[in-house]
């Protein structure tokens, strides 16, 4: 099966591979305009990871899909497809939070400056930030010895097989038309439940990276 740009429930880490639908299903196409197909090199070896247009020059992501010769693709479903709703657009900086910490996932975060505006169709718009979150933090706590909750989140049913694989760094976790997490880590296996970076503990980072004067 081609690999299909998605937006799934469920989400699990890795920076490259997998191109598998984990108890979900293929959505319309183009009904998830902010999201973002993020390739990067590591080590001279071809990586992608996932990633959501927050405004017409940013994508959000994980810090650890940071990589060399960046680039986004946006309006894409199916990404081995020259689409002519596809936008490529190589990336001018990369701003991963400047505490992330590779150990412990902890501000798995980072923000990809576009070298132009992404234009605005039916197949590309940006997410909204969220105003407020909240979240039962249990399993995870039980799951995961290095969790913050203060910083990070958890979702997903350990009782069904909901998840993503590898290459979904970075994607969101979309409530009521807002972004509330980035996939950052989880199990090696394929089940819920997996942590996620906490986007409202880091909107202000977010709006002062993203403003003009702070950025070359």
């Amino acid at each position: 099966m081609p690999p299909v740009l998605i937006l799934l429930t469920f989400l699990l880490p890795l920076g490259a591979g997998g191109e598998e639908i984990i108890g979900g299903h293929e959505v319309k196409p183009h009904s998830r305009p902010y999201m973002a197909f993020v390739t990067f090199l590591n080590d001279g070896n071809m990586m992608f990871c996932g990633g959501f247009l927050v405004r017409d020059n940013f994508v959000l992501t994980a810090a650890h899909c940071l990589g060399s010769s960046m680039r986004v693709t946006l309006g894409a479903h199916n990404i081995e497809t020259k689409e002519e709703t596809q936008q490529i657009i190589p990336v001018a900086e990369a701003i991963p939070h400047p505490d992330y910490n590779a150990e412990n996932w902890s501000n798995d975060i980072m923000l990809l400056k576009l070298e132009r505006k992404a234009i605005r169709t039916n197949a590309v718009r940006p997410l909204r930030l969220p105003k407020a979150n909240s979240q039962d933090d249990e399993k995870c706590e039980l799951d995961f010895h290095q969790y913050m909750k203060t910083i990070q989140f958890c979702a997903g049913d350990p009782k069904q097989i909901q998840a993503a694989f590898k290459g979904d760094s970075g994607g969101p976790l979309v409530c009521d038309n807002r972004a509330y997490g980035v996939l950052s880590n989880g199990d090696n296996e394929i089940i819920a439940p997996a942590v996620f970076t906490k986007v409202v503990s880091f909107l202000p980072w977010i709006q002062r990276s993203m403003k003009p004067s702070n950025r070359c």
